[in-house]
């Protein structure tokens, strides 16, 4: 999973849809306590020692738009957008007009303050050890320690703790959008057949690689008419078979087949896509795996073409898996997220202690699904937890239990218990496609959906920003 930094200046990520499930653990079929994936939302690196960036605030003052009764300042217009220009400057973008950008700035800003008060109504909370714990993985992702962060927040006119809180909005923010649109991005096995499609058919076959079940009911040069008719019902009833139900395709090759490879079953093996017939590529371009074409007519006869395996255009032969435990602790009104974390840590000095083990007080604490296993989430690859649950992970060495980890589910103390390469599986790679998928679809509905919030919202221009 490709980690990018968060921003500085997180509140400006508004503008675009923000990235689901940023704050825990996502439903999904996956696991067996049923553990999904959400990616990071998209960041730019912290301003650089030295850097030129305006001050935060200036002097003068004045209201430059009202939403629902709060203002937005001239300077908070400017402390904005002094930091997007770092940004811009940091990635070597072309600056646009002073005018433009500022509007573009206020925009989000009113954006930020309608979701805000939106959270708030809808009595989203969020306790300093959160908070806490997004800061240090500001500051880890920027590859410096928190103080040093400060550090340079101070040095570029950013108050510390106006950032914390721009932190917090940022959660509010992303939990508001869990909420409200996770119901909304449902994706069937349709919609992950058509993205495949839609890759394989956009790539170079060079860059894929296909493995097929083969049947070949020969038919000589110079068969006559009833001899070819013969062959082309020998194949049709391979193919009425091989598409029932349980059908054993290598028995049927076996049975069926005039191809030297039906002895072996049939199967021609995963190869790149180039290198099969373009009558067979054409055949099986828009066939799921599983699905059986044919029979198909060549020269050499009548084909029936299995779809055993296919790989996605521009995904990894292998992959890294990890193999995890975990704690679930989750937070209400009598437990906080502190609490919580404070109760973990303890379990977690009494582990390394040699107290007790980690299986243990899963069992007994957890309040997850996986607590009857010892809190084993089994195997997993990249992408399949959310951002602060995976990031914790990947910092980890088998053996080794993270510090509590904050969730929009609760706190989590977690172990990583070993770590190993395999191939990427056909499954694997339907989850990937699955989750592009979903990620498209959140993105979809977040942009409905604030527009639709900045729409019911009251906003008053004042004087332009200067």
């Amino acid at each position: 999973m490709n980690h990018r930094a968060i921003a500085l200046g997180l509140a400006c990520l508004i503008s675009l849809p923000l990235q689901a499930g940023a704050q825990g653990l996502r439903p999904s079929g996956g696991t067996g306590s049923g553990m999904g994936l959400a990616r990071t939302p998209p960041a730019a690196a912290l301003p650089a020692p030295g850097s030129t960036a305006a001050p935060a605030m200036r002097a003068a003052d004045y209201i430059v738009a009202v939403v629902n009764s709060e203002p937005i300042t001239n300077n908070e217009v400017n402390a904005r957008l002094a930091r997007v220009r770092e940004g811009i400057a940091s990635q070597g973008g072309q600056m646009p007009p002073h005018d433009a950008l500022a509007h573009e700035v206020l925009e989000r800003l009113i954006l930020e303050k309608v979701m805000l008060q939106q959270a708030r109504e809808s009595n989203i909370r969020v306790d300093d050890y959160a908070v806490g714990q997004a800061e240090q993985n500001v500051a880890r992702q920027n590859g410096i320690g928190v103080e040093e962060m400060h550090r340079r927040l101070a040095v570029d006119g950013i108050d510390p703790k106006r950032f914390r809180e721009e932190l917090r909005g940022q959660i509010m923010i992303q939990r508001l959008r869990e909420r409200e649109l996770e119901s909304r991005a449902r994706v069937t096995d349709a919609d992950v057949e058509q993205y495949l499609q839609d890759q394989q058919e956009q790539a170079d076959p060079a860059k894929y690689s296909v493995n097929l079940g083969h049947i070949l009911v020969r038919v000589p040069e110079d068969a006559t008419p009833a001899a070819e008719a013969a062959a082309k019902a020998r194949a049709q009833a391979a193919a009425d078979k091989a598409r029932a139900s349980g059908a054993d395709f290598a028995a049927l090759a076996r049975e069926y087949s005039d191809a030297p490879e039906g002895r072996n079953g049939g199967e021609l093996g995963l190869r790149p896509a180039d290198r099969y017939p373009e009558l067979f590529l054409q055949a099986t371009a828009h066939v799921p795996v599983g699905g059986v074409v044919g029979p198909v007519r060549s020269p050499a006869g009548f084909h029936v073409l299995k779809v055993i395996e296919k790989t996605s255009p521009g995904m990894p032969a292998m992959v890294t898996q990890n193999h995890v435990r975990h704690i679930l602790l989750r937070t209400s009104a009598q437990r906080s997220e502190a609490a919580a974390a404070a109760q973990l840590a303890d379990y977690r000095r009494r582990i390394q202690a040699g107290q007790a083990t980690f299986e243990a007080l899963a069992r007994e604490h957890s309040q997850d699904g996986s607590a009857k296993q010892g809190g084993d989430l089994g195997w997993a690859a990249p992408g399949r937890y959310v951002p602060e649950f995976e990031q914790a992970v990947e910092a980890l060495q088998p053996g080794q239990v993270s510090e509590p980890v904050v969730t929009r589910f609760g706190v989590h103390l977690i172990e990583l218990v070993e770590r190993r390469e395999v191939p990427l599986t056909p499954r694997e790679q339907r989850d990937i496609a699955r989750d592009a998928v979903r990620e498209k679809k959140l993105e979809e509905a977040y942009a409905t959906w604030a527009q639709e919030q900045r729409a019911r919202a009251y906003v008053e221009y004042r004087d332009p920003p200067q």
